[in-house]
């Protein structure tokens, strides 16, 4: 592959990443409501969901949604219910919560593991990034299957995903953490994590 291009494309991408998105906004609001481990975990789930992303469009189902306009805002669309589903279970566990929020009611890895993945596969953003960035970073020069370097670049931006919102994730945590010292602080935290998650739905609806 070409060295200059994917060096460009790293910088680009994590530029992509620092910019706050549906993406990191989830990943605060689970860190936020539920601790670093659900946050970590939320993190793992998102960067499942992008690889599961790759694999596909190396396999033509980027070219496949390109042709098909269409599908795009039912993703979109789907995504934010997905959402909003989410805030409004986290903002009725207020009327049972009378502890502190993090550690207290936190769900099962597997069960945010699966969340945040089906989260990550229904964000419009994803795919667009595969649409439209990642193209501009494949040289058909190298010799390189199209495919191959799609998921190298692919894979790259699932590393980068991981460390970046790693640290945001526990980062927020520790923050959570220290404003949860009195039960009604932590009904807060909560009450701010599920508006998070709505302001989440908000902006995938506003993906264009």
């Amino acid at each position: 592959m070409d060295t200059r291009l994917v060096l460009l494309f790293l910088g680009m991408d994590l530029l992509l990443i620092c910019t706050p998105g549906p993406d990191m906004l989830y990943v605060v609001a689970r860190s936020l409501g539920q601790g670093r481990r659900t946050g970590l975990t939320a993190v793992a789930g998102i960067c499942g969901g992008y690889a599961v992303h790759t694999v596909l469009a190396a396999a033509g189902l980027a070219a496949a949604l390109q042709a098909v306009p269409a599908a795009l805002p039912v993703m979109r669309y789907a995504g934010a219910a997905y959402l909003v589903f989410l805030a409004v279970r986290t903002l009725m566990s207020l009327r049972h919560r009378t502890g502190p929020a993090l550690g207290a009611d936190t769900e099962p890895a597997t069960k945010v593991l699966r969340q945040s993945m089906f989260t990550a596969l229904l964000n419009p953003k994803g795919v667009l990034l595969y649409l439209s960035l990642m193209p501009q970073f494949i040289s058909t020069e190298t010799g390189v299957p199209l495919g191959v370097q799609l998921t190298v670049l692919g894979l790259f931006h699932v590393v980068n995903c991981a460390l970046l919102y790693g640290l945001i994730a526990v980062a927020t945590a520790q923050a959570g953490r220290a404003l949860t010292g009195t039960p009604k602080a932590a009904r807060r935290i909560t009450a701010v994590s599920g508006t998070m998650l709505l302001v989440v739905a908000a902006a995938t609806l506003g993906t264009q």
